[in-house]
């Protein structure tokens, strides 16, 4: 299991520039860290300290810290409060998700007279009957404890009742003890067996259905167990290819950049459009990247070479084979501020001019036919009209008609022979 470094302490303290004697506060979180020694004598001006998610079993070699105030030892293996009487300014108590039982062990911190809250929430010793009663009494300056404010009137009745309650809280004390003892037993071996196979089991493959198996299958709330999970996990991260629970992992492939016979390849691993464009008049190439347009520039880089040209953006490789060979050092690389991308220009080492087709003369069967279609583009062209209108006609349709109107008015008479 790993342990206190110097190295490890520089490290988790980049906010005070990685000086530690000078540290005020530091995070040692999920590092699996088993025994706390060190701070003490390298960071005296300590005044937080977060030891949370680690399997830390003893509190020991804090005494030093005169300035602490604030500890956070929540899900860790700690069973007894102690060790911190000489930390005369601490202020705030965490320890959430442990395996307190022994609650006389509080008493400890009575001397601490600036103490004001107290988390012992996910113990076993909060299953005790009148457990909070007893905290309340044996720690009269406590202001809330597990989150809840401590009332004037709750504290006087535990303390009225204080002899009472502590008699419960001893026996109660006792009989887990004497579970924990038999529990501590029967789980021991676990730790032990692992230890014993650190070296082969780093070495040969896991099982995957066995290891399907045991996180499937139930298991005691003890520390015994967090270790074992922990050493599980620690084994399986050091195993090339298995993730955190030891399952193997597909491993991907290289990014090819040149063939075997040393020619570069076209790649673009961002997949990030872009456009490479021959420019003529400049005599260059240009190439158009569609980069973020937020993305930090220290996590962009370009590099031209004769017959390519590489572009890495957060890693990612994107390589453009060129048809022409370019000069890299007048080569230049420009971003735009307004929509981020990267234009990189690569002037060519010789210049190019622009192919043209050539323009065919023309052949007397197509000069025939524009001279048609000239003639018949100029050639006059007349409305056409129907008929010409003639008045007189209309006139003698007119005459007849009213001709036959006075034909109507006359009245035939039968004695009347006819003409012949």
């Amino acid at each position: 299991m790993p342990r206190i470094t110097e190295e490890l302490i520089r490290k988790k303290s980049e906010h005070n520039e990685m000086q530690i004697g000078s540290l005020e506060e530091i995070s040692l979180h999920q590092e699996d860290i088993e025994k706390l020694e060190y701070l003490q004598n390298w960071c005296k001006d300590l005044k937080i300290l977060l030891l949370h998610n680690n399997l830390i079993s003893k509190i020991e070699n804090l005494g030093k810290l005169k300035k602490l105030e604030y500890i956070n030892f929540s899900q860790n293996n700690i069973e007894k409060v102690e060790n911190l009487e000489r930390c005369e300014s601490l202020t705030k108590l965490d320890f959430t998700l442990n395996f307190i039982g022994e609650l006389t062990s509080i008493e400890s911190l009575k001397n601490n007279m600036h103490l004001k809250d107290l988390y012992l929430t996910g113990n076993p010793c909060t299953d005790f009957d009148g457990y909070r009663a007893y905290v309340v009494a044996t720690l009269p300056q406590l202001e809330t404890l597990d989150g809840e404010e401590v009332i004037v009137s709750e504290r006087i009745v535990a303390q009225q009742n204080y002899g009472e309650i502590r008699a419960d809280i001893v026996r109660q004390q006792n009989d887990y003890q004497a579970f924990r003892k038999k529990q501590r037993a029967k789980n021991q071996w676990k730790v032990d067996k692992w230890m014993e196979e650190k070296i082969v089991c780093c070495k040969k493959p896991s099982d995957p259905e066995q290891m399907s198996e045991y996180w499937n299958q139930k298991s005691e709330h003890c520390p015994e167990t967090r270790v074992d999970i922990a050493l599980r996990k620690r084994l399986s991260r050091e195993r090339p290819g298995r993730d955190t629970w030891g399952n193997e992992q597909t491993l991907k492939a290289p990014v090819k950049l040149f063939s075997s016979d040393g020619r570069p390849l076209n790649v673009n691993q961002p997949k990030i459009p872009f456009k490479l464009e021959e420019c003529f008049e400049e005599n260059c190439y240009k190439l158009d990247v569609a980069v973020y347009k937020h993305l930090d520039s220290a996590l962009i880089s370009a590099d031209v070479q004769p017959s390519y040209v590489t572009v890495e953006i957060k890693k990612k490789i994107l390589q453009l084979v060129l048809m022409e060979e370019v000069d890299p050092e007048a080569s230049f690389a420009k971003r735009s501020q307004t929509t981020g991308h990267l234009l990189v220009t690569m002037p060519w080492v010789k210049q190019i001019f622009k192919r043209t087709r050539r323009a065919e003369l023309p052949s007397p069967q197509k000069n025939r036919e524009n001279k048609e279609n000239d003639a018949t583009e100029t050639r006059r062209e007349y409305l056409e009209v129907g008929e010409t209108f003639d008045l007189m006609k209309m006139l003698k349709i007119d005459e007849t008609k009213r001709k036959l109107k006075e034909q109507k008015t006359l009245i035939d008479d039968p004695e009347v022979p006819p003409l012949m």
